[in-house]
Protein backbone atom coordinates (compact mmCIF):
# COMPACT_ATOMS: atom_id res chain seq x y z
CA UNK A 1 0.00 0.00 0.00
CA UNK A 2 1.63 3.47 -0.93
CA UNK A 3 1.56 6.21 1.41
CA UNK A 4 0.97 10.17 -0.17
CA UNK A 5 2.82 12.82 2.05
CA UNK A 6 2.34 15.95 0.66
CA UNK A 7 4.51 19.05 2.33
CA UNK A 8 3.40 22.68 2.46
CA UNK A 9 5.67 25.86 3.73
CA UNK A 10 4.36 27.72 6.90
CA UNK A 11 4.59 30.84 8.12
CA UNK A 12 4.96 29.85 11.45
CA UNK A 13 4.89 26.05 12.56
CA UNK A 14 3.51 26.33 16.03
CA UNK A 15 0.68 29.35 13.94
CA UNK A 16 -0.16 26.18 11.45
CA UNK A 17 -0.25 23.63 13.88
CA UNK A 18 -3.03 25.58 16.31
CA UNK A 19 -4.79 26.46 13.38
CA UNK A 20 -5.22 22.83 12.09
CA UNK A 21 -5.72 21.31 15.91
CA UNK A 22 -8.94 23.26 15.87
CA UNK A 23 -10.16 21.57 12.74
CA UNK A 24 -9.55 18.04 14.62
CA UNK A 25 -6.60 16.83 12.74
CA UNK A 26 -3.83 15.53 14.83
CA UNK A 27 -0.47 15.46 14.67
CA UNK A 28 2.42 12.39 14.79
CA UNK A 29 4.53 12.46 18.02
CA UNK A 30 7.38 11.80 16.48
CA UNK A 31 10.34 14.97 17.06
CA UNK A 32 10.81 17.16 14.28
CA UNK A 33 13.70 19.39 15.83
CA UNK A 34 10.78 22.61 15.66
CA UNK A 35 11.04 22.65 11.43
CA UNK A 36 8.30 20.15 10.59
CA UNK A 37 5.03 18.93 11.82
CA UNK A 38 3.53 15.77 10.79
CA UNK A 39 -0.58 15.70 10.42
CA UNK A 40 -2.16 13.00 10.15
CA UNK A 41 -5.20 13.17 7.88
CA UNK A 42 -5.75 8.93 7.48
CA UNK A 43 -3.33 5.48 7.65
CA UNK A 44 -1.45 6.42 4.74
CA UNK A 45 -1.98 10.15 4.34
CA UNK A 46 0.15 12.66 6.22
CA UNK A 47 0.50 16.56 5.70
CA UNK A 48 3.49 17.74 6.16
CA UNK A 49 3.94 21.17 7.84
CA UNK A 50 7.28 22.43 7.02
CA UNK A 51 8.58 25.80 7.92
CA UNK A 52 9.28 28.43 5.19
CA UNK A 53 13.31 28.33 5.78
CA UNK A 54 13.37 24.39 5.81
CA UNK A 55 11.09 24.49 2.80
CA UNK A 56 13.28 26.72 0.74
CA UNK A 57 16.12 24.21 1.96
CA UNK A 58 14.21 21.08 0.79
CA UNK A 59 12.67 22.97 -2.50
CA UNK A 60 16.03 24.28 -3.54
CA UNK A 61 14.82 27.64 -4.31
CA UNK A 62 12.24 30.22 -3.00
CA UNK A 63 9.10 29.19 -1.42
CA UNK A 64 5.99 30.95 -3.88
CA UNK A 65 3.46 31.68 -1.04
CA UNK A 66 -0.31 31.34 -2.29
CA UNK A 67 -2.35 34.50 -3.26
CA UNK A 68 -5.44 35.45 -4.61
CA UNK A 69 -5.28 32.66 -6.55
CA UNK A 70 -4.87 29.12 -5.73
CA UNK A 71 -1.99 26.95 -7.56
CA UNK A 72 -3.54 23.59 -6.48
CA UNK A 73 -6.26 22.52 -4.09
CA UNK A 74 -6.59 19.93 -1.70
CA UNK A 75 -9.27 18.14 -1.89
CA UNK A 76 -10.21 15.73 1.22
CA UNK A 77 -13.41 13.83 1.55
CA UNK A 78 -16.04 14.04 4.27
CA UNK A 79 -18.76 11.81 6.17
CA UNK A 80 -21.51 14.28 5.75
CA UNK A 81 -22.29 17.61 4.57
CA UNK A 82 -22.31 18.50 7.81
CA UNK A 83 -18.80 18.03 8.50
CA UNK A 84 -18.37 19.88 5.60
CA UNK A 85 -20.19 22.74 6.89
CA UNK A 86 -18.99 22.55 10.57
CA UNK A 87 -15.18 22.12 8.69
CA UNK A 88 -15.32 25.35 6.84
CA UNK A 89 -16.87 27.78 9.85
CA UNK A 90 -13.96 25.94 12.40
CA UNK A 91 -11.35 27.17 9.41
CA UNK A 92 -12.75 30.90 8.92
CA UNK A 93 -13.36 31.42 13.01
CA UNK A 94 -9.34 30.23 13.82
CA UNK A 95 -8.72 32.85 11.19
CA UNK A 96 -8.76 30.87 7.91
CA UNK A 97 -10.75 33.03 4.46
CA UNK A 98 -13.49 31.96 2.79
CA UNK A 99 -12.62 30.15 -0.86
CA UNK A 100 -15.47 30.16 -3.71
CA UNK A 101 -17.19 26.78 -3.44
CA UNK A 102 -15.53 24.67 -6.38
CA UNK A 103 -18.55 23.69 -7.99
CA UNK A 104 -19.20 19.92 -8.97
CA UNK A 105 -22.17 18.32 -9.79
CA UNK A 106 -22.37 15.23 -8.10
CA UNK A 107 -20.93 16.38 -4.67
CA UNK A 108 -21.33 18.66 -1.64
CA UNK A 109 -18.35 20.73 -1.33
CA UNK A 110 -16.84 23.96 0.86
CA UNK A 111 -13.61 25.61 0.40
CA UNK A 112 -11.46 28.07 2.37
CA UNK A 113 -7.50 28.79 2.67
CA UNK A 114 -5.91 28.17 5.22
CA UNK A 115 -3.04 30.78 6.74
CA UNK A 116 -0.56 30.62 4.55
CA UNK A 117 -2.96 30.56 1.99
CA UNK A 118 -3.28 26.80 0.72
CA UNK A 119 -7.01 26.07 -0.65
CA UNK A 120 -8.55 22.89 1.22
CA UNK A 121 -11.56 21.72 -0.35
CA UNK A 122 -14.09 19.30 1.82
CA UNK A 123 -16.87 17.00 -0.14
CA UNK A 124 -18.90 14.34 0.21
CA UNK A 125 -21.23 13.02 -2.10
CA UNK A 126 -25.08 14.80 -2.29
CA UNK A 127 -26.31 17.31 -3.82
CA UNK A 128 -24.36 20.69 -4.77
CA UNK A 129 -25.15 23.83 -3.60
CA UNK A 130 -27.39 26.09 -5.28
Amino acid sequence: MRTIRVSLPVRSLQVSKAFFAELGFTFSPEPSGGQTACMLIDRNIVVTLVAEDRFRDRAGGDVDTAGAAARFVISLSAGSEQEVDQTVVKAITAGGKPWPIIEDSHVYSGSFQDLDGHVWQLTCPGHRHP
